[in-house]
């Protein structure tokens, strides 16, 4: 509603069996502990890849001698972002699409695709998800963004040029946040609060996620 400063959760949960990405394990949480059963506390063991349900790639995630998830500066996952609607027929971002959104030097940007249509976290993997391909990288790195987010487990697309549209973001210092919920945020100006675990060394988090309008 209009004026509504309200912060809202784009993360997805992270739950047993949910959707992640070819070859990680599935993710378990599975209760050692259990008040229920005469423990003194319920105690929860977790089993997932860092680059489960909403997460961030570290520059280390593909870049040999990059650093971990715990060299993440808070000031670049805290302040103003912009969710940027890319229409739904399209099905690769590339640089045209970002072309002409007025992307400015030291924006967070969260691309909203089609991929939002759904909750794709509680589908099975789907290798058509829309992503950028390297071209985009390029513009976005040249362009000066400090982030950008978009709302599947991939930046970059499966197959194809991701591995490079990865690789392109990471060493130009573009952090990395995949697996976005936007099924309910308009396109717009929000108050971004951004922040992954700092596992030490890490190649990726989990991290949560929030918005507000600005």
């Amino acid at each position: 509603m209009p004026g509504d400063k309200t912060w809202f959760d784009i993360s997805v949960p992270l739950r047993t069996g949910m959707v992640h990405w070819p070859g990680d394990p599935e993710p378990n949480f599975a209760r050692i502990s259990d008040i229920d059963q005469g423990a003194e506390a319920n105690v929860t063991f977790c089993r997932f890849s860092a680059h489960t349900g909403t997460h961030m790639d570290a520059p280390c995630h593909f870049l040999a001698g990059a650093s971990g998830i715990d060299s993440f500066p808070i000031d670049a996952g805290v302040g103003p972002a912009r969710v940027i609607a890319v229409p739904r027929s399209c099905e690769v971002i590339g640089r045209d699409e970002l072309a002409g959104k007025g992307i400015q030097p030291g924006e967070r940007v969260l691309l909203k695709t089609r991929n939002s249509a759904n909750r794709w976290d509680t589908l099975e993997f789907q290798p058509n998800y829309v992503a950028l391909n390297a071209s985009a990288a390029e513009f976005l790195v040249n362009t000066g963004v400090v982030l950008v987010g978009v709302d599947y487990l991939s930046v970059g697309v499966f197959q194809g040029d991701g591995l490079q549209t990865h690789k392109t973001l990471l060493r130009a210092g573009v952090w990395i946040v995949e697996g976005l919920d936007l099924s309910g945020t308009a396109e717009g100006h929000y108050d971004l609060v951004c922040l992954p675990l700092p596992i030490e060394g890490c190649d990726g988090s989990p991290a949560r996620v929030v918005l507000r309008p600005a």
